[in-house]
């Protein structure tokens, strides 16, 4: 008898500890999508065969030495794990690269939205000086047409096209590749309906996510990446040489408004922030506890929310991104070009 009251009251505090999440915290909340479809730009086998050869293509930089994967590696979640991202003669921007994984369903592009889907980042960096530095698009274009299959391979991309070759095709494209990086986790099983998806603690973690604030800009299927918020909402945050949005739309109330990152795969992409200046996830925790809401989290509170937020990291495709055998160049092919 003893034995069994034991039983019966250990079971009764796990019960307890690993309290049920109400429907209503999880309102705000919803499974990833298994692609990011896209009005202007569908789908096809074609198009994104083509994107992951450009993906992976260092032609596509002055020196060829970079790729879309150089600063947004598929094998290490989208990312290159550094504060920010050498460049074009290992110059360094002055944002942390984002992951590309699920990005297909943010709301813009970049730390400050500058961009407004996947094909059109895909554009930017290419011919960013202080990245893949190509001094025109025209200059794109001659590479990827000196190249036979490649032109073979656009043209089965985009059909019907009398000159499909283009620079925006080329964002097209990778954006298509991009728009089946997906990773759904344990946390998508528990939202269509296997409630035992999640342990006890990462159950309590996310409880204590909700009621200590965090929800209130990390929700939806992305658990953030859905909109602009202002870096220090609580108290002004001490590193504000990056003004944000700020720069792209000099509106004074755009001074330190970044896009909300998502969460997924968070564990996995660090360092953090738009700036890469925090190295752990620990930190990043704290901080925004601090300065976006106010509050300072004790330790038995910081554990409990890592350990949801850990719930959040998926299993790469790792078919889907396989790294391609790129085409060969030919003898009009351009060199690389290290200069500045």
């Amino acid at each position: 008898m003893k034995h069994l009251l034991t039983l019966s009251a250990a079971t009764c505090v796990c019960l307890l500890s690993a309290a049920d999440i109400s429907a209503d915290k999880l309102k705000r909340f919803a499974p990833l999508p298994a692609v990011f479809e896209s009005k202007t730009n569908p789908l096809t086998e074609a198009k994104i065969q083509l994107g992951r050869m450009l993906y992976y293509e260092p032609r596509l930089s002055k020196s060829q030495r970079i790729s879309c994967n150089s600063c947004h590696g598929l094998k290490t979640y989208g990312v290159d794990n550094q504060p920010t991202s050498p460049g074009h003669n290992n110059v360094r921007g002055d944002r942390n690269s984002p992951t590309v994984y699920n990005a297909g369903g943010h709301l813009a592009q970049f730390w400050d939205g500058r961009a407004a889907d996947l094909e059109e980042q895909a554009k930017g960096p290419v011919m960013n000086p202080v990245e893949m530095a190509m001094p025109s698009a025209d200059y794109v274009l001659k590479v990827l047409n000196s190249i036979p299959d490649y032109v073979t391979l656009f043209k089965r991309a985009f059909p019907g096209q009398p000159n499909p070759v283009t620079y925006d095709n080329m964002g097209r494209a990778i954006g298509a590749f991009e728009r089946r990086l997906t990773t759904p986790s344990r946390w998508d099983k528990f939202l269509t309906g296997d409630k035992t998806a999640l342990t006890g603690a990462e159950k309590d973690g996310f409880n204590k996510f909700v009621e200590v604030g965090c929800a209130n800009c990390h929700n939806g299927a992305y658990v953030g990446g859905s909109i602009y918020a202002k870096l220090g909402m609580a108290k002004p945050y001490p590193e504000q040489k990056d003004q944000g949005r700020f720069k792209l739309t000099k509106k004074e109330a755009d001074k330190m408004v970044f896009k909300v990152p998502s969460l997924r795969n968070i564990e996995k992409t660090g360092p953090y922030f738009h700036d890469g200046r925090v190295p752990t996830l620990s930190q990043a925790v704290q901080l925004m506890a601090e300065y976006e809401l106010g509050k300072k989290l004790s330790a038995a509170d910081e554990k409990a929310i890592l350990a949801f937020l850990h719930v959040l990291t998926g299993p790469l495709p790792d078919n889907y991104i396989q790294e391609p055998k790129l085409p060969a160049g030919t003898a009009t092919t351009p060199k690389p070009d290290p200069t500045d």
